[in-house]
């Protein structure tokens, strides 16, 4: 099936996890990709994997934003699908939230995720599809991410007003909403590896389907939201979290 044929896609946070998933099923059904990432030789080598353009762009500096939209611009000329995912997960309790950490992570997570869409509006076709990846925290209350939580709240927030705001030009505006899913953003979090592995079978316990999601999981909804297939669905929020959220007491 080629149900993104023709379409050019954007995603931000390309080269590992969430986004490669997604990046290669858009690939897979047609659409031309741009991935980007922080990191120069990621993103040049993920972009030779999944044979698609690769630009290097730091999403929590608007300025680098700016300079992307102007390369994407010069490329293709329109986009069809933009993918928010880039983003960033720092655990830490109530107690011990540096100015630092949260300026840090509402700096990617939310600044950045508000001021992609803001600088590719110019340069989005009538139609198109932004898909933020959010995250169930914004809901769970789970102990030690009080600010990621709010973060992915503030951005489900923006998407609601977003899509409000947008339809006129029949824009379409949702998030997802994943658990816990097995990609190397936990690995960026600094925690010791005894500590990640007790961080990861606690929560697979508490998820209903006894397993974590993979991001082909989260590729397959992200490619369905940005596909014309959809094209009735704007403001809301998909939660793709093997049950985690309906049974919060289980464990």
């Amino acid at each position: 099936m080629s149900s993104l044929q023709g379409k050019v896609a954007v995603v931000t946070g390309g080269n590992s996890g969430i986004g490669y998933a997604t990046a290669q099923e858009f690939k897979s059904q047609g659409a031309e990709v741009v991935i980007t990432g922080r990191n120069a030789e990621r993103v040049a080598q993920a972009a030779k994997e999944l044979h698609v353009m690769g630009l290097v762009a730091d999403v929590g500096n608007v300025t680098a934003i700016e300079a992307l939209v102007s390369q994407v611009k010069e490329a293709f000329g329109k986009v069809d699908i933009l993918f928010v995912n880039a983003g960033i997960f720092q655990p830490a309790p109530v107690g011990q939230i540096s100015e630092a950490m949260l300026d840090h992570q509402m700096g990617i997570n939310f600044k950045g995720a508000v001021f992609t869409t803001e600088k590719f509006l110019p340069i989005l076709n009538d139609g198109a599809s932004i898909v933020n990846l959010s995250s169930v925290n914004a809901y769970t209350g789970m102990p030690n991410t009080p600010i990621y939580a709010a973060s992915k709240a503030a951005l489900n927030a923006y998407t609601r007003t977003a899509a409000t705001e947008l339809a006129p030009k029949k824009i379409r505006v949702n998030s997802v909403n994943p658990g816990p899913v097995a990609t190397p953003i936990f690995g960026k979090t600094g925690m010791e590896e005894d500590q990640l592995n007790g961080f990861a079978e606690a929560m697979q316990h508490r998820v209903p389907l006894k397993r974590f999601g993979e991001p082909g999981d989260i590729a397959k909804l992200v490619a369905f939201l940005a596909s014309d297939e959809a094209s009735f669905i704007t403001g809301s929020e998909y939660n793709i979290d093997g049950g985690i959220n309906v049974n919060p007491l289980l464990g």
